[in-house]
């Protein structure tokens, strides 16, 4: 029997964020991913059971974006919804882990709002894109912006995963994810281009909770370079893996455990 979860909306004002939730601890696991065309509250049963290890002794929460998505819609922008979307649910004091955009959105969280932040993890994400990260990013805006599912699809699962994991399942990537709905597809569009310009270099020495940084060298989205910056900066652990793609938090059969290890270390 899998992980029973539960999806929702938390309302922050003037709009609703989306959330899934499942587990059962005392203590609280939040979960911010990053650009997808899949919809958290349609994958609330396949990420639980992807988590299901933290199901005893955490309760884990994965917040998407807010349902309303503006045009001009910034980083800085997720961060506050975020915020309040959990201050709206009651989380303080708790494990954050972000991935890619969910990593940035995590940054100015963690910087601004350092009650709401116990541990972060900051997974595959960048404090400061460069030009040829933005161009890359921007191209799947555009794609989405034309509707071009087959291509925008086989692109990102070409720059997000590894060369081992494409052979095995990028067929079955692409097919699902020309799934989305048009509205699923507008969202990604408007996340995409919420990193034009991104820069959180200013707010890191602001960030006093423990961090660890987990990337991949071979990151074809943000590059390697990008995770060993931030823990320079941060003065944090790091930990790089070889071989993997952007998304080795999808691919690396330890990571969760790395995330598990972290988490319960004595601070």
């Amino acid at each position: 029997m899998g992980i029973r979860s539960e999806t929702g909306y938390v309302n922050i004002g003037t709009d609703e964020v989306g959330y899934a939730k499942f587990g059962s601890g005392s203590k609280a696991f939040v979960i911010l991913p990053g650009i997808s065309l899949t919809n958290i509250l349609g994958s609330a049963e396949s990420i639980a059971s992807a988590y299901s290890m933290f199901a005893e002794r955490f309760t884990v929460w994965v917040f998407d974006r807010r349902k309303n998505m503006p045009e001009g819609y910034t980083v800085e922008g997720m961060a506050e919804d975020t915020a309040s979307a959990m201050k709206a649910a009651g989380i303080s004091d708790a494990y954050l882990f972000g991935t890619s955009q969910g990593g940035m959105i995590l940054q100015y969280l963690a910087a601004r709002h350092p009650e709401l932040v116990h541990k972060a993890i900051l997974g595959s994400t960048s404090a400061k894109l460069t030009e040829k990260n933005t161009a890359s990013i921007l191209r799947w805006s555009e794609l989405a912006k034309k509707r071009d599912l087959d291509t925008l699809c086989g692109e990102f699962a070409d720059c997000v995963y590894s060369a081992d994991f494409l052979a095995r399942f990028r067929g079955a990537i692409i097919e699902f994810g020309k799934l989305a709905s048009p509205e699923d597809v507008e969202r990604f569009r408007i996340m995409a281009e919420a990193c034009r310009g991104l820069d959180t270099s200013d707010e890191l020495d602001n960030i006093k909770c423990p961090v660890l940084v987990i990337g991949s060298e071979a990151d074809k989205v943000l590059g390697g370079a990008a995770s060993h910056e931030i823990a320079e900066k941060l003065g944090c652990k790091l930990f790089m893996y070889e071989g993997y793609g952007h998304a080795v938090y999808d691919e690396a059969p330890d990571y969760k455990q790395k995330i598990w290890d972290f988490f319960n270390e004595e601070d």
